[in-house]
């Protein structure tokens, strides 16, 4: 239940208004600042994140913290550091491993993973509670994917030393993984790709395989490499009107063309997907790719590690998606049953293969923990199996553990405020909590076009089904500023720039409430710019 009386009183329009603080507001002179002026410095700055923390809906970011600030300030004198593998206590010892191990099991059984870890099993699963968000999560799985694709030794050896592709050992391609992923995919995973040296199908096809692209055009025309996978058409023809889902189909043309080459493949999938909060459909994409990896041999190669690996980016749907599949599946228990029917995703996804029986699908999953449930700082999961687990690249001994996580020092209090989070709030709390944002959702969208036929304006207001996100057209600045509202431009027509339109979005995230959407929509009905927004942009 979101604790209102908690907040401070609402603070008036002159009050948003106001400028951001300027560092010269917290300049630090060589003899330091006295009480007042330290005290007077804070205060400005607590002020500042109070409003803003009231108004924000345009991003992915929980602001409900619940009783964690009282319950959990007294561990702010400890320099907690949760140095190196959860799993191993290590030399640091003023570290919250046993509240970190306590958060991922709870995760490992939601996501359907074989628990306890278990170091000796390669079917148990492993991760680690991440210092960033899924950013670094993504980031890991890319880097474990990378290296264990390519052939990089394993924690858990196995019995042979090479990735094995469709043309044996002696294909030069074997060994050089290609990654898939969409064009609604986090902004974040470009740059990964750049920081560790992972080629796209985009690079590879341009670069090795130039005017081969299998895509086609709508008149059967040949295509240039896109740069990311397609996501699915809407009416118009085109993705800009479209749910943000991947285009399985585009994926599986691209999949075949590279598998057939005999290079591994890396695919990732999201789960709440940035603008739109798509959710694409992981299992339907696995029943659809096992035929070609089993076609190519990258099912099992000769040393017994697969030749794919398929991961999923739910840094926000990751968090919750689970317990709107409990409620659809078991509605009597829950009190409720959800509009849609979302996908099936997480390590739970077995296929029947023809030699080899069944098979798990999904190699590794990552979440951001300050967007569901929510945290005062970016943190989030990662978790994999250990029969994935890549051997570190250093075995530091002074640490005591080894180095098996991306950051190496992490936030040992992440995990203390998700286990607080945890701890408090039942499956039938959590079901309560996704539910209210789920309704709010088809709240603010119903809301949105009253006030189009009330104003006889053009709002494109969209929802994507099963997503807590709505999008509508872009606002004057000064609501941008005062809601913190993120962006998109879109073309409706690919090319001509007459056709832009530009698009905000609402999160409905557990933090915000009705008070909060009719107060936004009271300034919409008010706002210049949407008052002259009659009739369509294009």
């Amino acid at each position: 239940m979101i604790r209102t009386d908690t907040l401070p009183a609402p603070v008036s329009h002159d009050e948003l208004s106001r400028p951001e603080p300027d560092a010269r507001d917290f300049a630090i002179p060589a003899g330091g600042l006295d009480e007042e002026q330290r005290l007077r410095a804070l205060n400005r700055m607590d002020e500042y994140l109070t409003r803003k923390r009231r108004h924000l809906l345009g991003f992915q970011a929980t602001q409900e913290m619940g009783g964690s600030a009282f319950d959990l300030g007294r561990f702010m004198q400890h320099n907690i550091n949760n140095l190196g593998d959860p799993f191993q206590s290590g030399g640091y010892k003023p570290n919250t491993k046993a509240v970190e191990r306590a958060v991922l099991d709870y995760y490992a059984a939601l996501w359907h993973a074989d628990g306890p870890h278990d170091p000796a099993d390669p079917e148990s699963y492993w991760g680690y509670v991440l210092s960033m968000g899924s950013t670094e999560g993504n980031m890991y799985a890319l880097w474990n994917a990378r290296d264990y694709l390519s052939g990089k030794p394993l924690i858990q050896p196995s019995a042979g030393s090479s990735v094995v592709g469709a043309a044996g050992p002696v294909n030069p391609n074997a060994r050089r993984p290609v990654a898939f992923y969409s064009e609604d995919t986090h902004y974040s995973f470009a740059k990964a790709v750049c920081v560790l040296g992972v080629e796209t199908f985009h690079a590879v096809g341009t670069e090795q395989y130039p005017g081969e692209c299998p895509l086609r055009g709508a008149a059967g025309e040949p295509l240039d490499w896109p740069t990311e996978v397609p996501s699915r058409s809407g009416p118009s023809g085109h993705a800009w009107d479209g749910t943000g889902e991947i285009d399985t189909d585009a994926l599986a043309v691209l999949v075949e063309f590279f598998a057939a080459k005999g290079h591994p493949i890396f695919v990732s999938l999201n789960l709440g997907s940035t603008f739109k909060g798509a959710h694409d459909d992981v299992r339907g994409v696995c029943e659809r790719l096992l035929p070609i990896f089993e076609q190519h041999g990258l099912v099992r190669a000769a040393d017994g590690r697969r030749g794919f690996w398929i991961h999923v980016d739910g840094a926000l749907g990751a968090g919750y998606l689970p317990f709107l599949r409990m409620a659809g599946a078991d509605p009597a228990r829950f009190g409720w049953t959800p509009d849609t029917e979302l996908p099936e995703f997480d390590f739970g996804i077995t296929l029947p293969t023809r030699e080899s029986g069944e098979l798990d699908m999904v190699s590794s999953i990552a979440m951001s923990g300050h967007k569901w449930p929510g945290a005062p700082w970016p943190c989030g999961i990662y978790m994999t199996k250990v029969k994935y687990q890549v051997a570190p690249p250093s075995q530091p001994e002074y640490t005591g553990a080894p180095d098996t996580t991306f950051a190496g020092s992490r936030n040992g209090f992440s995990p203390l405020v998700l286990w607080d989070h945890l701890s408090r709030h039942s499956y039938q709390d959590q079901v309560d909590r996704i539910r209210r944002s789920q309704q709010l959702a088809a709240y603010l969208e119903q809301q949105l076009r009253l006030l189009e036929l009330e104003k006889g304006i053009d709002l494109w207001p969209a929802r994507t089904p099963g997503a807590i996100t709505v999008r509508f057209r872009k606002p004057s600045p000064e609501l941008v500023a005062k809601w913190s509202l993120s962006s998109q431009d879109v073309l409706t027509t690919p090319g001509d720039e007459t056709t832009r339109r530009s698009y905000v979005h609402v999160f409905l995230m557990s933090s915000v409430d009705r008070t909060k959407l009719d107060a936004l929509l009271a300034d919409l009905a008010e706002d210049p710019v949407i008052l002259g927004a009659a009739g369509p942009a294009a």
